[in-house]
Parts: structure tokens; C-alpha cells; sequence
């Protein structure tokens, strides 16, 4: 593999460019299945939301607000 830069110094920062670079997919490497299955699960994440909260009650909703607002916040520091 040829590098057109040097590595980050910082052992943190060169870690995390090793990782992105091992990870680092190009539009070739992707097959259509890949593309397709992606692109069906975007569209699934797009929805969900909404959908669950349609379903749920104004009471269920508050519910989970609430222990979502305690879990974000009732934390010490």
C-alpha cells in the first residue's frame, strides 16, 4: 500500500487513521447486493421512528421521555 501522507504522531490520532484507513471502503469495492441491501435498510431506519411513536400512547410516550430526560441527565459529573 502506498501512503501519500505520514501517520498522525499522537498514538490516539494514528490509531484511529489506521483503523479508517483498513476500514475505508471505495464505490468499486461495493457489489449491488450491498448497494440494495443498504439502501432497503435506509429506508427502514427512515421510518421506524415515526411509525413506533404513531403506535405508542400519549401516556407510553411520556414514559419513555421521561426516563430518557432522567438517563441523560440524572447522571452525577
Amino acid at each position: 500500500m502506498i501512503r501519500s501522507r505520514k501517520l498522525p504522531k499522537d498514538p490516539n490520532e494514528r490509531a484511529a487513521e489506521i483503523v479508517r484507513l483498513s476500514t475505508e471502503e471505495t464505490k468499486e469495492e461495493r457489489s449491488p447486493i450491498t448497494r440494495y441491501l443498504a439502501e432497503i435498510g435506509r429506508k427502514g431506519g427512515l421510518k421506524g421512528g415515526k411509525a413506533r411513536a404513531k403506535k405508542l400512547s400519549a401516556r407510553k410516550k411520556k414514559e419513555i421521555a421521561t426516563n430518557a430526560a432522567k438517563t441523560r441527565w440524572g447522571k452525577s459529573r
